[in-house]
Parts: C-alpha cells; structure tokens; sequence
C-alpha cells in the first residue's frame, strides 16, 4: 500500500523518527492508526450513553415526569460556574 502525505505530515513523520521515538515511517503511521481507531471507539461509546441518555429522557417524557425550564436558574448557575474559573 502506498499512501500519499502533505509535506506539513511528511515532516511531522520524519521528525518522530529523527527524535529516536520511532525506528521507521511504518511505525509512526501505524501509531496514528491506533489512535484513530482508539478516537473513533471512543466516539462510538460516547454516542451509545448519549442515545441512552435520550431514550431515559423520552420515557421520563411520555410519564409525564418533565419540568418546564427555568432559564434564569439555568444562567445564574453558568454565570456562578463561569465565575469559579
């Protein structure tokens, strides 16, 4: 397999290998592969508890068992939050 790289990648690749961190190219890319994929399970995973989450809240919905907003709380309690940073 042959893959093409800009020449900003190019270096990056080239620099991990002269730093000692890496003996080749096939080994810094195959490193970013597994960060993909650990990036693209970890999205899957994310998604999962949201839908869940969703699905909690429409049954909460169809009991009955929803409050209506309270926009003011809901900014003082961001605006308390923001203040703490």
């Amino acid at each position: 397999m042959n893959v093409s790289l800009t020449k900003e990648l190019e270096l990056l690749v080239k620099d991990k290998v002269r730093s000692g961190m890496y003996h080749s190219a096939s080994e810094v890319i195959r490193a970013g592969l597994r960060l993909l994929k650990d990036q693209d399970q970890l999205y899957e995973i994310r998604l999962a508890e949201l839908r869940k989450e969703i699905a909690v809240g429409l049954e909460q919905a169809d009991r009955g068992q929803t409050a209506p907003m309270d926009m003011q709380a809901i900014k003082a309690e961001a605006r308390s939050r923001k203040g703490q940073r």
